[in-house]
């Protein structure tokens, strides 16, 4: 019987950070009224924190945990590159679930610079798929 590679689950404290973060931003969008429909979709070149409903617009949202604005904060992290990995991910969305691709579309990005919701920042159509 051939046994399978032990893979280690343990999360590093960053890890845990960003996960904190995510579920504090998605609580922030379900008390503003937006129905999260899923969270963490991952596709090979790119990954989406949080895919929600904003009544018929469909919002692809970059959540963002920075402690140390050394290298520009949350913000400035999500360069062009960034965006193009958003990007990528949302449309293999859209084709793994055509219906959705009939909704207007927006990417958002929620700004943390700690953990706590008073900090929070959220930027609304952040940027446009080209």
């Amino acid at each position: 019987m051939k046994r399978m590679p032990h893979q280690d689950t343990t999360l590093t404290p960053k890890q845990v950070a960003g996960n904190a973060a995510e579920a504090l931003a998605s609580a922030h969008l379900e008390q503003a009224g937006l129905r999260i429909l899923l969270r963490n979709y991952r596709v090979r070149g790119g990954e989406i924190d949080c895919i929600a409903l904003d009544g018929q617009t469909l919002v692809f949202v970059e959540v963002r945990l920075r402690r140390n604005a050394r290298f520009g904060g949350a913000a400035a992290s999500i360069d062009h590159r960034k965006q193009q990995r958003i990007i990528h991910a949302a449309r293999c969305y859209l084709l793994r679930y055509p219906r959705q691709a009939e909704r207007p579309c927006r990417f958002d990005c929620i700004l943390l610079d700690s953990l706590d919701a008073n900090q929070l920042e959220w930027i609304k159509d952040a940027f446009q798929a080209d």
